[in-house]
């Protein structure tokens, strides 16, 4: 196996889950810590941040779970799942879920450029708390935690 070499990279049963994973949580956690500083500072650049990161985060979710999903089929060979792989599996769709959330009600706001309701801050709280359990089961199943 040369470490380097594209097919090795590409073919891999779950390296491609692995690697897309870090970037709708980065964007997530990113566009969170804008969004509470924009409602604390009153200033529209950080707004308008956190709806970018939101905007990436929640496109990016789109590969992640089909990756995750190729890797079942491929490490598992699409065997029932059982224990932390099937909490990872729905708390890995909680999260896309809170993700897709927290930006259509950005993008809602901004559409009729309207404030943003305060209960977006509790909704992306708890979208941050579930992409970190996420993130840690999905750890425990690549050995690293």
């Amino acid at each position: 196996m040369k470490a380097f070499d594209p097919m090795t990279i590409l073919t891999a049963r779950h390296a491609q889950h692995v690697v897309l994973v870090h970037f709708p949580i980065g964007a997530f956690i990113t566009a969170v810590g804008f969004d509470y500083a924009a409602h604390w500072t009153k200033q529209q650049a950080l707004a308008a941040a956190a709806y970018l990161n939101l905007l990436v985060a929640a496109a990016s979710t789109v590969p992640v779970i089909g990756t995750g999903l190729v890797a079942w089929q491929w490490a598992l060979e699409g065997q029932s799942l059982k224990g932390v792989l099937l909490v990872h599996l729905a708390l890995g769709i909680a999260s896309s879920a809170l993700i897709g959330v927290s930006w259509w009600i950005h993008w809602r706001q901004r559409r009729r450029r309207a404030v943003l309701p305060l209960y977006r801050l509790p909704v992306e709280a708890i979208g941050v708390t579930i992409v970190a359990l996420t993130a840690h089961l999905g750890g425990v199943l690549a050995g690293i935690s």
